[in-house]
């Protein structure tokens, strides 16, 4: 069993036992041994384990992980310290400036984000060495589904920012009477323009969770 280290586990535990995930599981066991697979096992379920379902307030959802050596570890968009920003996360902190003027950051760690709330998960969370969605189609895809229903059925409503086709797709289940939903274009460099850039997801998440008394995110970085 997976325990990850919060009250997702109440939510989660019993999709490890069904058979999608025990297929999926024996799938990663051989990937793992046979091929380079990102991000590193231990890394997998890091959105999860940061970002409690209790403490929720924003969801962005990605496809699946960077497929580069050493940029993906567990969170959408996301890479370590060190890792040269790409290129769909240099067109996020260009709109975080021109949206509430914090200024790019050195690094593309996201993970202050994270631990205030926002979850930043994947569609998919492995995949192998220079093959985008590679693991498509495995069972990652019901295990995603799970943590968003689970957050759909929630009294407390979530801001879901919905980036691109693939992701409102993935939330089309979403009840918009109950949560937000800020939608836009992609902000891959092939997207941005088409609506992603001026869209302002960050002062507008921050204006619902104001309104809903609770605390915004601080979106700086450095």
């Amino acid at each position: 069993m997976i325990d990850l280290g919060n009250d997702w586990n109440a939510y989660l535990q019993p999709e490890y036992e069904k058979d999608y995930y025990q297929n999926l599981r024996s799938f990663l066991k051989q990937e793992y041994r046979d091929k380079e697979i990102f991000p590193p096992m231990d890394d997998i379920f890091n959105a999860l384990r940061t970002t409690a379902y209790e403490d929720t307030k924003v969801v962005i959802i990605g496809q699946d992980p960077y497929h580069g050596p050493g940029q993906a570890h567990g969170y959408s968009f996301s890479v370590r310290p060190g890792v040269p920003i790409p290129p769909s996360l240099r067109n996020i902190f260009k709109e975080l400036q021109e949206d509430i003027g914090v200024s790019p950051p050195s690094h593309g760690h996201l993970i202050s984000w994270a631990k205030q709330g926002v979850l930043l998960m994947n569609n998919v969370l492995t995949v192998r060495r220079g093959e985008a969605h590679s693991h498509q189609g495995k069972g990652w895809e019901h295990f995603t589904d799970k943590v968003l229903e689970c957050l759909n059925e929630r009294e407390v409503p979530v801001v879901f920012l919905l980036w691109g086709k693939a992701a409102r797709k993935k939330a089309e289940a979403v009840d918009r009477k109950k949560h937000y939903v800020i939608e836009s274009s992609h902000p891959s460099p092939f997207a941005a323009h088409r609506g992603f850039f001026g869209s302002r997801p960050f002062s507008r998440t921050n204006e619902i969770l104001e309104e809903m008394g609770q605390t915004p995110i601080d979106w700086r970085l450095d």
